[in-house]
């Protein structure tokens, strides 16, 4: 399994604009920029999207959710072992659209690692990147909901949410790396983000919604160099 040093994490969620082939279209945007910078770009499409989108580009695809049901007769669920059948090298994992509890999350990143999967969790406060880093997970993605889609970074509007959870990380998890979400929006919000003590981002809307998807995907990675 191997894991990402320098991660620029797009989740697509089920907006409107990347619909059908424009999955596609969004991937071979990001497989572009990729080729410029030293940046993991991991796309995230909605679930229905994922094998069409792992089979057309090089970057890697993780899915959106996953759930821990059974293999087989488990209708309308998603299973870890059909994602990776469909290309995915990981999972996001308690996104705030998508809660789940603590114990389903430990199952989960117990199942994933069994799999050779990479777990990416979401936590909306240091209490709970507290509790979720003593399962040591590969990711911890911190996500003020409050702020998810509203143009207001996290790494400005409250920075020490940031520090306080690298520092929990640090103290319960040797292996854990951590991501800044919400509202991020432009270079200056990366970079803030990672001076704080973050490994990278993981972004939405902030891309998705941009005019120009591939130069807003280039702003973002130059943030890394």
């Amino acid at each position: 399994m191997k894991l990402f040093s320098r991660p620029l994490i797009i989740n697509l969620k089920n907006y409107l604009e990347i619909g059908g082939n424009d999955s596609i279209k969004f991937a071979r945007k990001a497989t572009g920029v990729q080729k410029k910078y030293d940046v993991d770009i991991i796309i995230s499409p909605p679930i229905s999207s994922l094998l069409a989108v792992s089979n057309i580009t090089q970057l890697p695809v993780v899915s959106q959710h996953v759930d821990d049901e059974y293999v087989g007769p488990s209708t309308g669920f998603t299973v870890p072992e059909i994602i990776k059948s469909c290309g995915a090298v990981g999972s996001i994992i308690n996104h705030s659209e998508h809660k789940i509890d603590l114990l389903t999350v430990k199952n989960l990143i117990k199942r994933l690692r069994g799999l050779n999967l990479i777990s990416i969790v979401c936590a909306a406060d240091v209490g709970e990147v507290n509790k979720i880093s003593s399962f040591s997970p590969d990711y911890i993605a911190i996500e003020p909901p409050e702020l998810i889609g509203k143009g207001i970074a996290v790494s400005k509007a409250n920075p020490s949410i940031i520090s306080m959870s690298v520092k929990a990380v640090r103290n319960n998890s040797t292996t854990t790396r951590v991501l800044c979400g919400a509202g991020i929006v432009n270079k200056s919000d990366v970079t803030k983000a990672l001076e704080l003590g973050a490994d990278g981002i993981l972004v939405a809307s902030g891309i998705i919604k941009s005019s120009s998807w591939y130069h807003k995907i280039e702003e973002l990675s130059s943030a890394f160099v």
